[in-house]
């Protein structure tokens, strides 16, 4: 058996494990992620391998990381939420911690592990992706993962939807991140709380009457409970992200299109407006097959396993 060192890097948190050739975590751990540090973040990673390795022999180390990165599978280019710009940071990791490293977008790791040990291994051609911090993707075509010319494919959060739109986080306006993120869920659900909208005053009670205090997980908890204005804003998220996905859909043509992330744990309260949208704009709809719409099977430990699984390659 040969074990490997899998770590996703996000904007809030590192998360790693220790995965076996059949896609079994044996170990994990996670740390917060010290996003405007890169320095810091990289000791962080590397001392989160160190303790994850105490009790088993690490072959390879495999790193997803929220940013684009270059062919070489070493560098980090850039980051929309993490400092990272041209970063060498498969050559830094690889010398702090003494293994070999293979460094892959977050999203494309996450993928990866989807379509090996998850929701996408009974096809060859799948759509990943992730609702979180941001709006990440991934791509397997025949069966590869595409990685583009440049090795940045996939970047589809950055979709322009709205000319002129939302600002979002890699500085432009009107990505699909700025209308379908966890960031974008909270930002609306936050000004309605603060202009004093009516609705959402029982938002507002759980969050002790502080705006500041609404947060993804809380929005998700009481639109469980029935929340009406927390329901609304899962609806229109997934809105968005169904209209996203129908325009993927034209180009792509995927058998099957997972969502996971942060967000994409919310279940139907996503997923069944996002199916709706996805019908209503897909171009060609009830003329031709029409991709399957899957929640993750992996959790958040898909970027995890799928990064520990190409560095085993």
């Amino acid at each position: 058996m040969t074990a490997t060192c899998g770590i996703d890097i996000g904007g809030t948190k590192i998360a790693g494990g220790v995965v076996d050739d059949d896609g079994v975590l044996l170990a994990e751990g996670r740390t917060t992620s010290p996003a405007t540090d890169g320095a810091a973040l990289q000791r962080a990673v590397a001392d989160l391998v160190a303790d994850l390795g105490r009790d088993h022999d690490l072959a390879a180390l495999g790193v997803g990381a929220a940013g684009y990165v270059a062919a070489d599978r070493s560098t980090v280019l850039f980051a929309p939420n993490i400092a990272w710009r041209d970063a060498p940071l498969g050559a830094d990791l690889a010398r702090l911690t003494g293994l070999r490293v293979v460094v892959e977008n977050d999203a494309n790791a996450a993928a990866w592990g989807e379509f090996v040990h998850g929701a996408g291994r009974d096809v060859q051609h799948q759509l990943m992706v992730t609702v979180g911090t941001g709006v990440g993707g991934g791509i397997i075509a025949g069966g590869q993962l595409l990685r583009g010319g440049f090795g940045v494919a996939a970047e589809i959060g950055h979709l322009r939807l709205v000319p002129d739109g939302e600002r979002c986080g890699c500085g432009k306006r009107g990505c699909l991140e700025a209308y379908a993120s966890g960031t974008a869920l909270v930002r609306r659900a936050r000004a309605a709380v603060a202009a004093g909208d009516p609705a959402t005053a029982g938002v507002l009670d759980r969050a002790g009457g502080d705006p500041a205090s609404v947060t993804g997980p809380l929005l998700t908890a009481a639109a469980r409970d029935g929340d009406r204005f927390a329901v609304d804003q899962f609806t229109l998220l997934g809105r968005w992200l169904g209209l996203g996905l129908a325009s993927l859909a034209s180009v792509l043509d995927p058998e099957v299109i997972v969502v996971g992330g942060g967000v994409g744990a919310a279940g139907d309260l996503l997923l069944a407006p996002a199916r709706e949208a996805f019908g209503e704009h897909l171009t060609g709809r009830h003329h031709r097959p029409e991709a399957e719409i899957r929640t993750a099977e992996l959790g958040g430990s898909a970027g995890i396993i799928g990064a520990a699984d190409l560095a085993r390659a």
